[in-house]
């Protein structure tokens, strides 16, 4: 199994960018995705998740209004559209998989599958 994160970067405060995480290996519709990031000198932390069918969708609250998930199981590809990006969300961004069955969807535990990560760099 292989999840291939892209689209991080450099962008000022304000800015946008679109994180994209490939799926290989694994019968992608069949499972929950997740965002999770990492800041310096913290733990990882959940971002955003959704269902297998696309139909439930979560956000931490420092996100909400601002980021996007979505998913194309015909793309084997789930994204993160972030827009008025802050400082704050400076981090390294990781993708996950979870079996469809899988609980709580902000538990690092139930997810399988990690991505490598990229880094989201937010100048002031």
């Amino acid at each position: 199994v292989q999840l291939q994160a892209s689209g991080g970067g450099l962008v000022q405060a304000g800015g946008s960018l679109r994180l994209s995480c490939a799926a290989s290996g694994l019968t992608f519709s069949n499972y929950n995705m997740g965002w999770f990031r990492q800041a310096p000198g913290k733990e990882r932390e959940f971002v955003a998740s959704i269902s297998w069918t696309g139909g439930n969708i979560y956000y931490t609250d420092s996100v909400k209004g601002r980021f996007t998930i979505s998913r194309d199981n015909a793309k084997n590809t789930v994204y993160l559209q972030m827009y008025s990006l802050k400082p704050e969300d400076t981090a390294v961004y990781y993708c996950a998989a979870a079996p469809r069955y899988s609980g709580i969807y902000y538990d690092s535990y139930q997810y399988n599958y990690w991505g490598q990560g990229t880094l989201v760099t937010v100048s002031s």
